[in-house]
């Protein structure tokens, strides 16, 4: 039998006392509210927790531990030494976000752990419980018997009390890095799949495993077995090391976010309270916009990132862009293929890729200039394809150049399954990298929106300028997806499950719905094309949060559209967001305020089926008269053949009126709310 069922058998054993007495060696730690609570105890020599919500078991007892490279595991012969309890209860602001303040309330436990035979070795377990969910982490102080170390394995698990329901996307796909549909099955059965993991169970609360706060650690995957077993699984370096360290050493911490129900889940801000604060002085530079750019095209093939006579990143080109969005109140221009290193196979010739250097059709200080003219800014872009050491070499120049030309957002990609050196995309080697960037983009006051990235595990709270990444299968899928593009379900899905991690840059607003070819000719229903209305596309700015929010589609498919008004208006900045009501792959109902003005902003979106849903004002404050700008489904809208019907409407609300949303087959409803004139 294995060392895990045994575990188990014996845990299980000892574990029938109130609150998972472990012997005489537990430790309870319970949330503010009291529902959660975390028990902490050695079974066997076997240091394990348990976690109970309102008196029901989530998880069994799960165990701890590490392998180690040319060391015993730590594992077994343990024995609690000691432990510290604190409390925390503050509110801080974000610079931006979904949220403009954030209450970090939580008890902690401290448990200190050590050997009873040789090495000796000392470590300790941090836990916190939130009322929304609990964390915990090591830390591997300074010590005579483990000083460098190389872990092989992190042994980490969460033992499922019940078989839920999961929402994954696999691990080890070697050429999407989360750009991948969702599937759902029973968690006993997942293979090794990233987080955050949403799990729900059949009549109680619904999970998000998860991490934060990582730093210098591999990411954290999770693989199933029949006993319910989520082990930890790291990505590794080229050797087959999962983490290099050297003592005092602290691990990201493990997540579990617990809601009642999915619509409970979000906004989720377990994680950003698990990072340090903000270590920038000022942060008066780093500001929220909506953009538009050079980039839509190329995945449609009317233009090409490589240079010659389809190149999309000239100067005339990007002179219409700039123009568009000042036009338009837009404030940024992303520009992609504008330097050297596009031609040929870019993704085989990594390292032949110039940050600075522009290629001849493309004047970067002019364009930057006009640019600054007309009161927008280019958002550079730098595609690494995992050439790491090419782009660290040139890193602090290209941020320098940037920088004094007026760019205050990079958009970075790492397209490709590992580095040259044959270390994992999302393997320590690859945070470390990351970070790098991240504070190097810092030092120069730039703002990053980074694709194929590193998972979100709330590094904006310590670096705001970490604004959004995609970590998704985004809208480019559906000009080229192998499957026709996203299906109507997708963002329903999103919403509870990446989108538990952080922003998103999904760069919706695509109008050209059927996505026309160069002749003008309309997709076929089985080709990849656009899968939903067009007022499902309205909906995703307020549903798909993101603080560097992108109209998507060519300038010219905005034209004469009245529907535009909507992206020209809403915000990327939020004072406040609820989610009024969801189901993981059906709906979606979100409800956020404007930070910076007194409008209100309401989105639905659905599926493939139609629904209807009657929504109370009772948010708005009271005696104050409001407009209602509803953009909705039209007659006879429908995402498979006829996504175009849109009605646009207002109607006077306050505080006690309400409103019915209709939403159309793979429809939405977006909704600005503004104070009466």
């Amino acid at each position: 039998m294995r060392r895990t069922a045994v575990l188990g058998i014996a845990a299980a054993a000892l574990l029938v006392t109130a609150g998972y007495g472990l012997a005489q060696s537990a430790l309870e730690l319970s949330s503010p509210d009291e529902r959660n609570v975390v028990t902490v105890g050695v079974v066997e020599g076997a240091l394990v927790y348990a976690l109970e919500r309102d008196g029901r078991t989530v998880l069994l007892p799960s165990r701890l531990g590490f392998e180690f490279r040319d060391a015993p595991p730590l594992l077994e012969g343990l024995e609690i030494t000691g432990s510290e309890r604190h409390g925390n209860d503050e509110v801080w602001e974000q610079p931006w976000g979904e949220v403009a303040l954030v209450r970090d309330l939580h008890n902690e436990l401290r448990v200190s752990v050590a050997e009873t035979g040789d090495p000796g070795r000392q470590f300790v377990v941090v836990f916190r419980a939130f009322d929304d969910g609990i964390a915990f982490r090591y830390e591997l102080p300074e010590q005579p018997g483990l000083e460098e170390f190389a872990i092989t394995d992190e042994l980490t698990e969460f033992h499922l009390a019940e078989d839920p329901r999961a929402w994954w996307i696999p691990a080890n796909d070697p050429t999407h890095r989360y750009e991948l549909l969702y599937r759902s099955s029973p968690a006993s059965t997942i293979p090794e799949v990233h987080t955050p993991l949403t799990l729900e169970t059949l009549d109680g609360p619904v999970l998000v495993i998860h991490e934060a706060n990582l730093v210098d650690y591999a990411g954290m995957n999770l693989t199933g077995s029949w006993e319910r077993r989520l082990s930890v699984t790291l990505p590794a370096w080229a050797d087959g090391v999962k983490v290099r360290g050297r003592t005092p050493f602290v691990t990201p911490w493990r997540t579990i976010q617990i809601a009642d129900r999915a619509a409970d889940l979000a906004p989720s801000t377990i994680g950003l309270n698990l990072n340090p604060p903000n270590v920038l002085e000022d942060v008066s530079w780093i500001e929220p916009m909506k953009y538009v750019g050079i980039w839509w095209g190329m995945h449609i093939n009317k233009v090409t990132w490589s240079s010659g006579p389809r190149h999309g990143a000239t100067t005339e080109n990007t002179r219409r862009f700039i123009d568009f969005a000042a036009d338009n109140g837009f404030g940024g221009v992303l520009v992609e293929g504008w330097n050297v290193g596009w031609d040929g196979d870019w993704i085989a010739n990594a390292d032949l890729f110039s940050f600075t250097e522009a290629y001849p059709d493309y004047d970067l200080p002019a364009l930057a200039a006009y640019a600054s003219e007309r009161g927008v800014s280019l958002i550079g872009h730098n595609e690494t394809s995992m050439g790491v050491e090419n782009y660290e070499s040139q890193l602090d120049d290209a941020f320098a150049l940037y920088q004094g030309l007026g760019i205050r957002a990079l958009k970075t990609g790492y397209v490709g399954d590992k580095t040259a050196e044959g270390h994992a995309h999302h393997g320590q080697y690859m945070v470390r990298h990351w970070r790098r960037v991240i504070e190097a983009a810092a030092r120069h006051e730039i703002m990053l929106n980074v694709h194929e990235p590193i998972k979100d595990t709330g590094e904006r709270r310590t670096y705001p300028n970490m604004m959004t990444r995609e970590g998704a299968r985004g809208m480019e899928y559906n000009a080229w997806g192998r499957e026709g593009g996203n299906p109507p379900e997708h963002h329903t899905i999103l919403y509870f499950t990446r989108m538990i991690a952080g922003p998103l840059d999904y760069t919706p607003g695509v109008f050209d719905i059927l996505v026309s070819s160069s002749d003008g000719t309309p997709r076929l229903p089985e080709e990849s094309r656009l899968r939903t209305t067009l007022a499902k596309q309205l909906a995703l700015y307020v549903v798909l949060y993101s603080p560097l929010q992108m109209a998507a589609d060519l300038p010219e498919n905005y034209e004469g559209q009245p529907a535009f008004q909507f992206i020209r208006d809403v915000p990327a900045d939020w004072e406040l967001t609820a989610t009024l009501g969801g189901r993981i792959g059906d709906f979606v109902v979100v409800l956020r305020k404007d930070r910076n003005g007194p409008d209100w902003y309401l989105a639905a979106i659905t599926d493939e089926e139609a629904r209807s849903f009657d929504i109370t004002l009772s948010f708005l404050p009271e005696g104050e008269n409001f407009v209602a700008e509803i953009y909705a489904d039209g007659e006879g809208a429908h995402w498979l053949d006829n996504p175009f019907p849109i009605e646009i409407s207002e109607q006077p609300v306050d505080a006690g009126s309400s409103l019915t949303l209709s939403l159309a087959p793979g429809g939405g409803q977006a909704i600005r709310i503004r104070p009466a004139e």
